[in-house]
């Protein structure tokens, strides 16, 4: 193969593997899932179908996860008036990670007409993972305090996760062996939230682009600049040592 012909090939193999390099970059993957609720009211059972999505963020070391409800679960035979009802649940983590993380949310804005679905507000709360890998979230109990009731509604359908992010761990420590659940910490909430895990109030604030770790993105994009750069240096060095052995 002559030299021209080699240094083009070599140039071209070179921004493939870049290319490679900068594609695999891991990201979150979130889906809208379906959840089949059984909740136990003071005035008996009542069952409800929602979708739930989980977003997460970046958060300083960890990770702010938002639970979202599509649609209303459950029902008060009285009117909710404002600020009567506070929400809370648990997510279960599975993956690099387990046990549960503990979300709540504010108290209703607007009042609730009797025997009128429960439109749950988004739940937040902060994720600190204890392992580095890829930790799935999964919705599990949520739980309503109304007029000094509390209505329990746990998945009967075992939902698949609704978020499956790519962490990193303060200090870098790998996912291997056993694992524990993370520290958590719920939402701002007037009212009791069930929990798992150690737990703290509030979260740090912040925000990332909602495609898990961006550490590791930069890292493997500044990975692939590397590549190409060797490549170019290759490429010269082969042309010039093709241009002194045909002189």
């Amino acid at each position: 193969m002559s030299y021209p012909k080699r240094t083009a090939a070599l140039a071209s193999a070179a921004a493939l593997a870049g290319s490679v390099v900068l594609l695999t970059a891991p990201a979150a993957r979130a889906d809208v899932v379906d959840v089949n609720y059984r909740c136990q009211t003071p005035i008996g059972v009542k069952t409800a179908v929602s979708p739930i999505d989980i977003k997460g963020v970046g958060s300083g070391n960890g990770y702010k996860i938002t639970m979202s409800w599509q649609k209303g679960v459950s029902s008060s035979p009285v009117e909710l008036g404002k600020g009567a009802m506070t929400p809370s649940a648990t997510i279960r983590l599975g993956g690099a990670d387990s046990g549960g993380l503990a979300v709540s949310g504010p108290a209703n804005a607007a009042a609730i007409p009797a025997d009128t679905p429960i439109r749950i507000s988004d739940l937040s709360g902060t994720y600190t993972p204890r392992k580095s890998g890829k930790v799935t979230f999964t919705a599990a109990v949520l739980t309503i305090r109304a007029l000094g009731t509390t209505t329990t509604c746990t998945p009967t359908n075992n939902p698949a996760p609704s978020l499956a992010l790519d962490v990193t761990a303060p200090g870098g420590s790998s996912s291997g062996g056993s694992s524990s659940s993370g520290s958590t910490s719920g939402g701002s909430s007037s009212g009791g939230s069930s929990s798992a895990g150690s737990s703290s109030g509030g979260d740090t604030g912040g925000s990332l682009p909602q495609t898990g770790p961006v550490d590791s993105a930069v890292a493997l994009g500044t990975l692939g600049g590397t590549v190409l750069l060797a490549g170019a240096a290759g490429t010269l060095w082969l042309t010039r040592r093709g241009q002194t052995a045909r002189r």
